[in-house]
């Protein structure tokens, strides 16, 4: 637990003033261990990428522990902090945010997103209730997790238009409020929007960033702390795996696969243990 709690300080200080965390979102060990060979101070998972690398639409469908054990995985195989995706905590009340919390903790994540999206289309959990999820969340994790507490008023474009940034900024003053150490707001890209944001809400904010959207240093220069991708990465290699698909299957080449080598030596050494 010491080297739990040591991982959760050292990606909590990645978001604190000085600092930001430009994060890839894993879905696999082998994307994982790519992600840190590369320099990258923490990773997170994406849940939508491990559901499909595993079989499952998104919106959890993966079962709480399958979920838990793939984490374990992913975590096991790293040096760096894992913050890990569990979606709305597998379940709607405190007690099912508890018990995924407790297994992500003894799963060896230094973090995770929890989001307040319900389940069903367009529709959020009520702030009170949401409030209390993060409170078990908190409650079940103490000082080993860092929790980026995520709301969806902008992806799922929830109420009116005019009231949105008004009602991500109430839910994400309630969230810190509960234990939430940041906050996350996919959806938005508008900088005057991430400006507005980063002004009113106290606490380091995270931006899902990808084609679209600003650079990630001008999102940092806006006073985002913490930028990650989502299932960006893996739905861009599953792109590369359908050209490779349709080359092999029309011509029988290889050109996709000449493009973006990754030797079999190098991919062994990421999984060979370092001698003590």
């Amino acid at each position: 637990m010491s080297t739990q709690v040591e991982k959760a300080d050292i990606l909590f200080k990645l978001h604190q003033q000085g600092s930001t965390l430009l994060l890839p979102n894993a879905w696999d060990v082998a994307s994982a261990k790519v992600f840190e060979a590369a320099g990258f101070p923490a990773v997170a998972t994406t849940s939508a990428g491990v559901a499909f690398a595993n079989g499952y639409p998104d919106g959890q469908k993966i079962s709480r522990d399958e979920m838990v054990g793939l984490i374990k995985r992913i975590a096991a195989a790293l040096t760096v902090p894992l913050t890990a995706d569990i979606e709305g905590g597998y379940g709607p009340t405190p007690d099912d945010v508890a018990a995924t919390v407790k297994g992500v903790v003894d799963a060896g994540a230094a973090g995770i997103n929890l989001e307040d999206n319900n389940g069903e289309p367009s529709a959020l959990f009520g702030v009170e209730a949401q409030e209390n999820r993060i409170k078990a969340a908190r409650d079940a994790s103490g000082k080993a997790l860092v929790i980026n507490a995520r709301t969806d008023v902008f992806l799922h474009q929830v109420g009116p238009e005019a009231s949105r940034l008004e009602e991500t900024i109430f839910r994400a003053k309630a969230y810190l409020s509960a234990g939430a150490d940041s906050i996350f707001v996919p959806g938005v890209v508008d900088k005057a929007t991430i400006e507005t944001l980063v002004m009113e809400i106290p606490a380091p904010i995270n931006i899902m960033a990808g084609p679209g959207a600003p650079s990630a240093p001008e999102l940092f220069a806006l006073g985002v702390r913490r930028v990650s991708v989502g299932v960006a990465a893996m739905m861009a290699t599953m792109g590369l795996a359908r050209e490779i698909a349709h080359e092999l299957r029309d011509s029988g080449t290889y050109e996709h696969i000449a493009k973006h080598p990754f030797s079999y030596g190098e991919a062994s050494l990421l999984f060979t243990p370092k001698a003590k």
